[in-house]
């Protein structure tokens, strides 16, 4: 269930929160990359979870277009 309600607020995004959104995560999976380079994460996992939701913003970007 919250992972529709998480769909709908993406949908829900104009185009300028959008790219926002993606520029933070891009910034915060870079963030956890060279995090996860010179020591380990406490969850890596947290690296799949960011790409994943960087793929459902663009793909969401791209449909607006």
């Amino acid at each position: 269930m919250a992972k529709d309600t998480q769909e709908q607020n993406i949908k829900d995004l104009s185009p300028e929160e959008l790219n926002l959104r993606i520029h933070e995560a891009r910034e915060k999976l870079f963030n956890l990359k060279f995090s996860n380079k010179t020591a380990k994460l406490k969850n890596p996992l947290e690296i799949r979870k960011i790409r994943r939701e960087i793929a459902r913003l663009l793909t969401a970007a791209k449909a607006k277009k």
